[in-house]
């Protein structure tokens, strides 16, 4: 790898890798941060990026296999997305919203989700992520339902392993444990049921088995606890951060059509997969068949242009939200930021951009090729499983490919992976024992191949690696 201290073009000021390096290692507390190594090693700062590349301080130019975080579905450096910004910035940057205020861009993205989502879901309530957005709309449907009389229906089923953010009650929802070691929860509000993984389903069960016993399994939840006191089951189409868990054929709708006998809100957090992951705006009706009643999303709605994000509601719900509770009452509910004018301004240029560059065609075109491409690394000895749809992907790395056991925590193999990865010019994410590749929604087949080919290598290096610190 170079070690070039300057970006070898002059449109930006010359950095000094090394005092920023020591400025972010004792100012910034990074999320999610790994402190046993972040205290001597710091983090990559990533001070550049154009299309698929990002580039560090030192000079070191990467393939973004991770799209930011999920987020940069159509590539960095757009200019037109930062002339849009500086456009409505310079305009009017920001007013409050509150108090029947409202401005041109908020107004304009409102109407171009409700034509964008599934027919019924027609009303947006916009917050600043995904963990807002989730949050958010929990809040709704805990009032949604006080407003029908229903005061009881408060308990929210989600899954093990779910990723639905870090904020107090989107971190209840996530089933992911080791997001919360040493946090609380608001255990009271949240029941977890299995998540859907096929891979480490039970021996000897189909996928058709599988998926009735994941139905069954809610279905002798809501009896348990009572349909009278649950108000809503949230689940993402496809599990990202929890491992890329792709469902069992008909889950989704089966899910959903117990939900709808038992008076339960079926809520889709499509942070990750709305805006093209999967070769739609929206997955949960164009790829799964099933009808929300509210559909949540973040990320690729601006990608990661500027913070945003929104709750998309049934126009049933916003029969009931939408009426006054009482005299001289409001929906006392909301952000300082939401609907933000500049936020609101990058999504629409990011949808456009979306449409006119046929992006989600591409996905649908070049996804399955991702798919295939990368199935073939599963000769290397730690490579258990290769699954996801698309522009979504992960491996599962183990120690036996016959038992399907892990190795120990302390091998850190996706890190190993991740590092050998971009030690020859590719970002992946590493979580746990997983790698995830969930790249920018413009990579080409020829993108692939080198991706791919990187991979090859990055795996057998860690691997080799492993059997020298006697992992394997």
């Amino acid at each position: 790898m170079t070690t070039t201290t300057t970006r070898p073009t002059t449109d930006h000021p010359v950095l000094d890798a090394k005092a920023l390096w020591q400025k972010d290692k004792d100012h910034f507390i990074h999320p999610f941060t790994d402190f046993s190594v972040f205290h001597q090693e710091g983090c990559d700062l990533i001070t550049d990026s154009e299309g698929i590349h990002v580039q560090d301080a030192k000079g070191n130019r990467f393939i973004d296999g991770i799209a930011g975080l999920w987020c940069v579905n159509v590539g960095h450096g757009r200019a037109e997305i930062g002339q849009a910004m500086a456009d409505q910035a310079t305009r009017m940057a920001y007013f409050s919203t509150f108090n029947n205020l409202s401005n041109a861009p908020a107004a304009e993205l409102a109407a171009k989700l409700a034509e964008l989502a599934p027919a019924h879901l027609n009303h947006v309530f916009y917050s600043c992520g995904g963990s807002a957005a989730n949050d958010a709309t929990i809040r709704l449907v805990h009032y949604y339902f006080n407003r029908l009389g229903k005061p009881e229906k408060k308990r929210i089923l989600s899954r093990n392993n779910a990723y639905h953010g870090t904020t107090y009650l989107a971190a209840s929802l996530t089933g992911i444990e080791s997001n919360n070691w040493d946090f609380d929860t608001l255990d009271h509000l949240v029941t977890h049921l299995s998540e859907a993984n096929c891979y480490r389903r039970p021996e000897g069960m189909s996928e058709a088995e599988y998926c009735d016993h994941l139905v069954k399994e809610f279905e002798e939840t809501i009896a348990e606890i009572g349909a009278d006191n649950i108000a809503a089951f949230i689940a993402e189409p496809i599990m990202g951060a929890g491992g890329v868990l792709v469902a069992p054929e008909g889950y989704h709708q089966r899910m959903q059509a117990v939900c709808r006998a038992n008076d339960i809100l079926f809520i889709a957090d499509e942070v990750v997969t709305g805006f093209g992951r999967l070769g739609h705006f929206f997955a949960s009706e164009a790829v799964f068949d099933t009808r929300p009643d509210i559909i949540n999303c973040a990320k690729g709605l601006s990608s990661g242009y500027a913070p945003l994000g929104a709750t998309l509601i049934s126009d049933e719900l916003y029969e009931v939200l939408g009426t006054p509770q009482r005299k001289g009452g409001v929906l006392s509910t909301g952000f300082t930021y939401s609907g933000h004018p500049v936020s609101c301004a990058a999504a629409l240029k990011n949808i456009e951009i979306i449409e006119r560059e046929r992006i989600c065609e591409n996905v649908r075109e070049v996804g399955p090729y991702l798919e295939e491409r990368l199935k073939t690394l599963s000769h290397h000895a730690t490579v258990g499983d290769v699954r996801g749809s698309h522009f979504m992907m992960c491996l599962e790395n183990v120690a036996d490919k016959a038992t399907k056991a892990l190795l120990p925590v302390e091998a850190r193999v996706g890190d190993r992976v991740a590092f050998e990865a971009q030690k020859r010019g590719l970002i992946i994410r590493p979580v746990g024992h997983l790698n995830i590749v969930s790249p920018p929604l413009v990579w080409s087949r020829d993108t692939v191949d080198r991706v791919v080919a990187i991979l090859d290598e990055a795996l057998g290096a860690a691997t080799e690696s492993l059997k020298e610190d006697g992992y394997l």
